[in-house]
């Protein structure tokens, strides 16, 4: 059993959301990662698939997500599924909150850029 605690050092803010680590293999899960999610009001994540099923739980505020031509609102109290491997973007129309899942293993592909990348706060 692991009992995880939010810490500064499982902070990481980019230019568009702050993500703040729950599990994580370098946290004790094995296999698992989890995350909180603040993404204030205007901003735009970039264009990007990942290898993993996501799970998205918004608990404040709306976003809209843009995946496989198709563009959805989710707000708070709703759950949001997105597939692995398909394109996709999220928008914050208002500041949101959300709690995220997903495989500890995934990789993240940026269109135009080579290779892979890791997520910092799901490792």
């Amino acid at each position: 059993m692991h009992v995880i605690s939010a810490s500064p050092e499982n902070v990481v803010t980019t230019p568009n959301a702050t993500m703040t680590g729950f599990a994580a293999p370098s946290r004790g899960s094995a296999e698992l990662s989890s995350w909180h999610v603040v993404m204030p009001a205007g901003s735009t994540g970039p264009e990007h698939s990942v290898s993993r099923e996501q799970v998205w739980t918004l608990t404040a505020g709306s976003l809209e997500v843009t995946c496989e031509g198709r563009t959805e609102k989710v707000a708070a109290g709703r759950t949001l599924v997105l597939p692995p491997d398909v394109l996709r973007r999220i928008h914050a129309e208002e500041t949101f909150e959300a709690y995220v899942v997903m495989r500890a293993d995934a990789v993240v592909s940026v269109p135009g850029e080579e290779g892979t990348r890791v997520l910092p706060w799901a490792r």
